[in-house]
């Protein structure tokens, strides 16, 4: 079958790395089903693999992909990504052997993927197989930190770094669909209009002092933005982190925590009763995921440009 997949990775060109071409057909393992794949989403994590991270060559060849939709037996359904180690019970992000698809698994840029039959989720016929592809890691993530994490109640001020993105386009959307006024960073003009339209209250350039103090920060850029973020809570605010494209390692500026008493929180993906409570809210007030382009696979190359150039606004398709 057709595949997206990496079988040596490159750190300093992660592009070299991808490849494109027959892989071996999916054999399950019992509790595991196989899905038929209609559309997958791209994800940094895939750019991550690509470049050896948290993927070490023992695991190789790789499919990538954490997220797809698609069928088994013709029924429609939407694959949660978080796969919880046997025996294990709550919160499975709370699993310390927890992993996504493509990390000890193969992974969804295929034509079929296995999956452990207690990861799916029944896909509402009003959700197109290329929307339900976004959820599972950027709209999931971005869900949890809204609901789970940030403490934010109806009429809160929440900011959003990088708001073009894949998890921060997701929080724009859906903080404005919780009740929240969603403020937003943007690098470019072009990405601070978008976020208009999609729903923010307003768009800064990054680094802007802002017309007052927020309640809470959505957080996936890192290093480049978190001195901003520290600045632009209120006393006893929340940052909420699921990532750091830009950098892993930003000053702590631990006297402005402790002196404002901010709460730093991490957050990593969600659990698959909170993927059904995101297809609530999105059957509920209407919103979908904002989808940047839809590709073949065999043009998987041209999404991952631009997700390392930074071109694109929202999610990356991919239709095997």
């Amino acid at each position: 079958m057709l595949a997206a997949h990496v079988d040596a990775a490159q750190p300093d060109d992660p592009l070299a790395a991808l490849r494109i071409g027959e892989r071996p057909e999916p054999e399950p393992s019992e509790g595991w089903v196989v899905v038929d794949v209609e559309a997958a989403s791209l994800n940094r994590h895939d750019l991550f693999s690509l470049a050896g991270v948290g993927l070490p060559a023992s695991r190789m060849p790789m499919i990538l992909g954490t997220d797809a939709a698609g069928s088994v037996d013709g029924r429609p359904v939407l694959v949660h990504a978080v796969i919880a180690t046997p025996g294990w019970t709550g919160d499975e992000t709370l699993d310390p052997k927890r992993s996504l698809l493509s990390e000890l698994h193969q992974g969804t840029m295929a034509e079929r993927v296995s999956v452990p039959r207690a990861n799916l989720v029944a896909r509402p016929a009003w959700l197109s197989a290329e929307a339900a592809a976004c959820l599972p890691t950027a709209w999931l993530t971005a869900y949890r930190m809204l609901t789970h994490d940030s403490g934010l109640t109806d009429g809160a001020t929440v900011l959003v770094q990088g708001a073009s993105g894949g998890v921060a386009s997701a929080a724009v959307a859906l903080g404005r669909a919780l009740g929240f006024r969603v403020w937003v960073t943007g690098r470019s003009e072009a990405k601070r209009a978008a976020s208009l339209t999609q729903g923010a209250d307003a768009a800064f350039e990054p680094g802007a002092r802002l017309p007052e103090r927020v309640d809470a920060v959505i957080e996936t850029v890192g290093e480049a933005t978190w001195a901003h973020s520290l600045r632009s809570l209120r006393p006893g605010g929340t940052i909420v982190c699921a990532g750091a494209t830009s950098g892993f390692n930003p000053p702590a500026e631990l006297n402005r925590v402790f002196f404002q008493q901010l709460r730093v929180i991490g957050s990593t993906m969600g659990t698959i009763g909170e993927l059904e409570g995101l297809l609530q809210l999105l059957e509920r007030t209407g919103i979908r995921p904002v989808i940047d382009r839809v590709l073949r696979l065999d043009d998987a190359a041209e999404g991952f440009r631009a997700m390392v150039e930074g071109t694109l606004q929202g999610k990356i398709v991919l239709v095997p």
